[in-house]
């Protein structure tokens, strides 16, 4: 006779579960933008005058080079994959439960297009006003050589950036909060300031601007249960500025 030993998930291992989870990730990240930011403020030179590169070149050869920022985008997205097959013990589809799903393409594309718009036209408008303050660090969105792989390697990095970030800060951390019994108000303080604290490395107007991004993502997920319309929003704001960044005349983001 075979005997199913089953062990419900009491609040420590929800908690202990969702420490891991974040520890792996987005969590892992926060740690080191703190401590680049601590070591920009601590170096000669203001902040203004040091740069915070995303999506740079690993390899002067081009195929590593494609080789490399592939697998990265490839391991990037298993701790979404974790926090999905963990969901799954929970009674229902993980990927309903998190809104993840192409079942209502009708309202998720154009309320994404609505979010990007909200969040992108604003933020524009604070990283000029931190650049004139001289609070963030100068931004360069993509660094990547000149090659026939760059753009696409730049919107496949967006899109796994959106989807790790929305089903991590917000889908799947949100879930396990509610689990755990945390007010509203701290759910959406803790996915915004989380979310905040690992794009410290750009600086504090960064961290602002992504705060604030925080609290609208978490306030629309806790209403719509739908983390896709995120996922679309982040996309569009990710691929504008890289490809608009690497596509066009430099001097246009001297204000960056």
């Amino acid at each position: 006779m075979t005997v199913e030993l089953q062990r419900p998930a009491t609040r420590r291992m929800l908690g202990t579960e969702t420490l891991l989870v974040l520890g792996l990730s987005l969590g892992q990240s926060a740690v080191y933008a703190t401590v680049s930011i601590v070591a920009k403020l601590t170096a000669d030179g203001p902040l203004s005058k040091q740069t915070a590169a995303l999506n740079t070149s690993v390899s002067p050869r081009p195929w590593l080079d494609l080789t490399y920022q592939l697998l990265g985008i490839v391991f990037a997205l298993l701790p979404v994959l974790l926090a999905v097959h963990l969901l799954a013990r929970d009674p229902g589809d993980p990927a309903r439960t998190l809104g993840l799903d192409a079942r209502r393409p009708g309202q998720d594309l154009p309320r994404g297009a609505g979010l990007a718009a909200l969040i992108g036209l604003p933020g524009l408008a604070l990283f000029w006003a931190a650049a004139q303050l001289g609070v963030n660090a100068t931004l360069v969105p993509a660094a990547l050589p000149d090659l026939w792989w760059t753009v696409p390697v730049l919107i496949l990095a967006a899109v796994q950036n959106s989807v790790l970030e929305e089903v991590i800060v917000v889908g799947y951390l949100t879930t396990r909060l509610r689990q755990l019994q945390w007010r509203v108000g701290a759910i959406v303080a803790t996915s915004a300031l989380l979310r905040g604290s690992y794009h410290l490395y750009q600086g504090f107007g960064a961290f602002l601007g992504n705060v604030v991004m925080g609290v609208v993502f978490s306030l629309f997920y806790l209403r719509t249960r739908r983390v896709m319309p995120l996922v679309v929003a982040h996309t569009l704001l990710d691929i504008v500025a890289f490809l608009g960044y690497a596509l066009l005349p430099k001097e246009w983001f001297d204000w960056l």
